[in-house]
């Protein structure tokens, strides 16, 4: 992203806090704090190694990308405008398919859904092994849904080997990007533009924090080093109070995603 601005033909010394501010960057905001963060290292390096006196402050734009989660009810909508963008039926099972694993894998899109190859699936005790990631802790196993299970075994077929999403045309030899049909339905779904693929990692990690309160485990599952990365998804208290707020004691009749036991140790009947 640097490289399409000025910086990559600046002298860090020539780098200062207002150049950076006034920067131009293209992309959600955690795109752009990505580039930011880059150059932020480059010039902490220019002081390590005594090429500029002190790195200037480089701040960050705020993101609010985070608090969107690609839901079950965004998912329904997405996978309805889809049906109505006049696709091709591989393109629509495609989409289908990518959206659905992101959502029950929790995984990395580009640097590991997307690298997905046939030798690293597990389907008798339906595990997904991911080789190569961004940190060392991304080297994991990452359990199947049933659905995700059903996804994996019709794509597959009778292969044994190869990348279970190849795309001839990439010299990759697998899919690298779903950007622009993701654009599309999000469009026809009237859906909000910070809705992102990416946004399903988020929901993965707050709905197996919710149902599970093992903060370890989806670190573990997700790949994360970092807690303070892990903590963004725990916010289950939403849902204890969304479901306070629909508690009768006569009936239940709320099932808010694995808290009916806490709502009714906060609210107990007499």
């Amino acid at each position: 992203m640097l490289k399409t601005t000025s910086v990559s033909s600046m002298r860090v010394d020539e780098i200062n806090s207002d150049f950076a501010d006034g920067l131009k960057l293209s992309g959600s905001s955690a795109n752009v704090n990505c580039a930011l963060r880059t150059l932020r290292r480059m010039l902490h390096k220019a002081e390590e190694w005594k090429l500029i006196s002190r790195a200037p402050k480089i701040n960050l734009m705020k993101e609010h990308g985070r608090s969107l989660r690609l839901d079950d009810d965004a998912e329904r909508k997405l996978l309805a405008a889809a049906a109505v963008c006049k696709w091709r039926k591989r393109t629509s099972d495609l989409f289908r398919d990518l959206v659905i694993l992101m959502r029950d894998t929790g995984m990395r899109n580009q640097r590991e859904l997307y690298r997905v190859r046939i030798e690293n699936l597990d389907l008798e005790n339906r595990l997904i092994f991911v080789p190569d990631s961004k940190t060392p802790e991304g080297r994991r196993l990452v359990p199947m849904s049933r659905r995700v299970f059903d996804i994996l075994r019709e794509r597959c077929g009778m292969r044994k080997e190869g990348w279970v999403f190849p795309s001839a045309r990439s010299a990759s030899g697998h899919i690298r990007s779903i950007d622009r049909l993701f654009r599309q339905a999000r469009m026809q779904a009237s859906l909000p533009k910070d809705l992102v693929l990416y946004c399903a990692r988020h929901d993965y990690g707050t709905r197996v924090l919710m149902r599970t309160g093992n903060l370890a485990a989806v670190m573990k599952t997700m790949g994360h080093r970092d807690v303070k990365t892990a903590m963004h998804y725990q916010h289950p208290e939403l849902e204890i109070v969304r479901a306070a707020l629909d508690y009768n004691p006569g009936r239940e009749i709320y099932r808010s995603e694995g808290v009916a036991e806490e709502v009714t140790a906060h609210f107990p009947t007499h």
